[in-house]
């Protein structure tokens, strides 16, 4: 995984959490980290519990973040000119 398709990932999850109005502070996980998470899953299959574990947080959390990420996602895609 390169460190720049995971800060691009980032930016997008950053804008979602913006455009829902989410505060700072009220995830577990930067945007970052969730862009890290995100990115195991899709390209390395990487079991959720593991993911969960891997960043210290619950397998609960771990699936609303992949859906989250999956939601920013389609957000972007639908408005993104160069897509």
């Amino acid at each position: 995984m390169t460190r720049e398709l995971a800060l691009f990932v980032a930016e997008v999850l950053r804008a979602e959490r913006r455009r829902r109005g989410t505060r700072r502070g009220r995830h577990a996980l930067t945007p970052y980290r969730q862009a890290v998470l995100v990115l195991r899953w899709f390209r390395d299959a990487t079991p959720v519990h593991r993911l969960a574990t891997d960043h210290h947080i619950s397998i609960a959390t771990a699936y609303r973040y992949l859906h989250e990420a999956i939601t920013a996602h389609d957000a972007h895609a639908s408005t993104c000119s160069r897509c």
